[in-house]
């Protein structure tokens, strides 16, 4: 995926999550970017020292609204205790989903 959303419609939002819980060597980062990707979302997940995780998504309104349920949804691996978030306009800084 380039750096544009599924329609090839430029990145209308961005979303600033902050996972909190048992979120890191789970698996949680790889599937957040498989989400992330199949949402049409360009970004990056990222581990803190302090145990976060933290999800920066550009995309529709419908995909990064997606993406902050389904982070919420404790479908995803580990365990998710709370999502600290904020939508912003896009940077357009992303080319991809990354993991760091």
């Amino acid at each position: 995926m380039t750096g544009s959303t599924q329609r090839g419609d430029a990145p209308t939002t961005r979303l600033t999550a902050w996972v909190h819980g048992h979120v890191q060597g789970v698996g949680f980062r790889w599937a957040t970017r498989s989400k992330a990707l199949e949402l049409g979302c360009v970004g990056f997940a990222s581990n803190y020292p302090d145990g976060r995780v933290l999800v920066t998504a550009e995309g529709s309104e419908t995909a990064t609204a997606a993406l902050l349920a389904w982070l919420r949804s404790g479908d995803t691996p580990g365990r998710v205790d709370h999502v600290v978030d904020s939508v912003t306009g896009p940077r357009g800084d992303y080319t991809g989903f990354d993991t760091r």
